[in-house]
C-alpha cells in the first residue's frame, strides 16, 4: 500500500509542485483539499514538479472529512507545530496518510484537536516558526519509508 500525503487547502504553488515531485519519487499518492491557492495549471506548479506529473497519482477533495470518508481504513497523522510528540515517536506502516496545513496558518484548529493523539511536529530551535511545507512532507514521507523498509524503491 502506498503513503498518502494530504495537503489541506495549500497555498503556493512551488511547494505542492516539490511535493508532487516526492510524491513521484517514491510513489506516494497526492490528495489535495480545496480551495487551492492557484489553479492547477499554474506554470510555477508545473516547473516545480518538472516533468514528473505522468508519475503522480493525485485526487482531489472539496473538504477534509472527504478524505478520511473515501478511507475509512486508514491512519492519519496530522504535522503541527501544537503537538506534544515529534514524528520520531510514533510506528509508522504502509499505507499511513501524513496531513499538512495551509503555508501561512497550518491546520485548522478543530482538526488539531479532535486529532491530538496523532499530531505529530518536527523538533526545530525556537528561530523559526515551522518548516517549509514541501522540506517538511520530504522529512515525514522518508522517514516513514525508512520504517517499513523503503518498499519498491531502489
Amino acid at each position: 500500500m502506498p503513503l498518502h500525503i494530504v495537503l489541506v487547502e495549500p497555498e503556493i504553488p512551488a511547494n505542492t509542485g516539490n511535493i508532487a515531485r516526492t510524491c513521484a519519487a517514491t510513489g506516494t499518492h497526492l490528495h489535495l483539499v480545496r480551495p487551492l491557492g492557484f489553479d492547477t495549471d499554474d506554470k510555477t506548479l508545473k516547473r516545480a514538479g518538472l516533468d514528473y506529473w505522468h508519475a503522480v497519482h493525485i485526487q482531489y477533495y472539496d473538504h477534509f472529512q472527504e478524505v478520511m470518508d473515501t478511507h475509512p481504513e486508514g491512519r492519519f497523522f496530522f504535522a503541527t507545530t501544537k503537538a506534544r510528540q515529534h514524528y520520531a515517536e510514533f510506528a509508522f506502516r504502509d499505507g499511513d496518510f501524513f496531513v499538512f496545513g495551509k503555508e501561512t496558518k497550518g491546520l485548522p484548529e478543530d482538526l488539531i484537536h479532535a486529532h491530538m493523539d496523532t499530531c505529530i511536529r518536527m523538533p526545530m530551535t525556537d528561530a523559526v516558526r515551522s518548516l517549509n511545507l514541501s522540506n517538511s512532507a520530504a522529512i515525514m514521507v522518508y522517514e516513514a519509508l525508512r520504517q517499513i523498509g523503503f518498499p519498491q524503491l531502489k
